[in-house]
């Protein structure tokens, strides 16, 4: 519908900026579903075929099958007025699969729904996807979603790529803290911390009241030994924690437990351990046009600073992030901690919590990662 602004488009091996629409043998799916109101379920469904000027009885029975498959076959005479939330994003998907195209885009198509629905199309979707084998470009806010239904993951931010990869290797190893905050289903533990090398001993992270050693043993040692004495970001996810006894000698915080939150699968805890925890570094945003554009008299240049972040905005916000722990500007004090469906502690409780430091991830204060991960 719209002009390619940038770059080039290949679809199946040709160039396709100049393409109509009509030529690129590509189907969409809208997040509202976008179905023709005063057409039935079989006339939407059927429509693309019908433009295409197909076989009738081919149409007929293509048209079957498939609503077989989505489980909308008793729906055929039905308008889309009469039908569900559900209903109506499988009639679209039918719609869509029914030409079998080359290339299936979808754009959000299960986010109007409610958690229990959103479950079984997306079951759905993933099998049918790829029963037909057809490449889809599916578009997502829900980490869930992108986990299950994905073979390869491309996070996007304000237009600009941070990280590509499979499933397992973004959520293991992101790229920036942005990625590893996004694709946490619980808060990112994000804490600041200086690297020290104490005669040359091990790779220490001082967090002020806690220290946390990494030997150089561990292949991520030397890279993160290369910042030392600065400031570096430490990301924890919930469940590289664990409570243990006061006798516990390994790698480890302390404090007092603040509060306790129930899941119904498991509890979590909040564990007041007098480190503040920093914001996560949000990426620069490219799309900032240069206020010479403009000479500073408003016009479109003025109207981009305004609608996003000034690059001065920026630069004050990481340098909130670069401050040492307890010096203000942070947002919250608690680590997050995963406890499982039977609390070792209440609130109020002392605590010690265990580090899995395999499960370290190591940031520079803008956000990238320092103990690169290997794609």
């Amino acid at each position: 519908m719209e002009d390619v602004t940038e770059g080039e488009l290949w679809l199946d091996g040709e160039l396709a900026n100049h393409l109509p629409p009509r030529d690129r043998d590509v189907a969409m799916v809208f997040q509202n579903g976008a179905l023709y109101p005063h057409r039935t379920v079989r006339g939407n469904m059927a429509f693309p075929l019908e433009i295409a000027k197909a076989d009738p009885a081919m149409v007929r029975e293509r048209v079957f099958e498939l609503s077989k498959a989505l489980h909308i076959d008793e729906t055929l005479d039905r308008r889309p007025g009469t039908l569900s939330g559900g209903q109506r994003q499988r009639v679209a998907m039918g719609r869509a699969i029914v030409r079998q195209p080359k290339l299936f885009l979808m754009d959000e198509p299960l986010s109007n729904l409610d958690a229990g629905m959103r479950t079984e199309l997306r079951m759905e979707i993933s099998a049918l996807v790829r029963s037909l084998g057809v490449t889809t470009i599916y578009v997502t806010h829900d980490q869930v979603e992108a986990l299950t239904l994905a073979d390869r993951i491309a996070i996007l931010n304000k237009g600009v790529l941070q990280d590509v990869g499979t499933p397992a290797q973004i959520y293991n190893d992101p790229a920036t803290a942005f990625v590893a905050a996004f694709l946490n289903s619980q808060q990112l533990n994000l804490l600041a911390a200086t690297v020290r090398t104490p005669q040359n001993q091990f790779v220490l992270l001082d967090f002020g009241p806690h220290q946390l050693t990494i030997p150089w043993s561990d292949p991520r040692a030397y890279a993160i030994s290369q910042h030392t004495g600065s400031q570096v970001l430490v990301g924890m996810r919930p469940d590289g924690l664990a409570p243990v006894p006061e006798s516990y000698e390994g790698p480890s915080f302390f404090g007092r437990v603040r509060a306790l939150e129930y899941h119904g699968h498991e509890w979590m805890a909040y564990v007041e351990c007098g480190m503040p925890a920093v914001p996560v570094p949000e990426p620069p945003d490219r799309r900032v046009v240069d206020s010479d554009s403009d000479g500073g008299r408003g016009g479109l240049g003025g109207l981009v600073r305004r609608l996003f972040q000034p690059r001065e905005e920026q630069a004050q916000a990481q340098e909130q992030v670069g401050q040492h722990p307890g010096s203000g500007g942070h947002r919250r004090a608690d680590l997050i901690v995963r406890l499982g469906n039977r609390p070792a502690w209440r609130a109020g409780d002392a605590a010690k919590v265990a580090v899995d430091h395999t499960r370290l991830m190591i940031f520079t204060t803008e956000g990238t990662r320092i103990d690169k991960p290997h794609r």
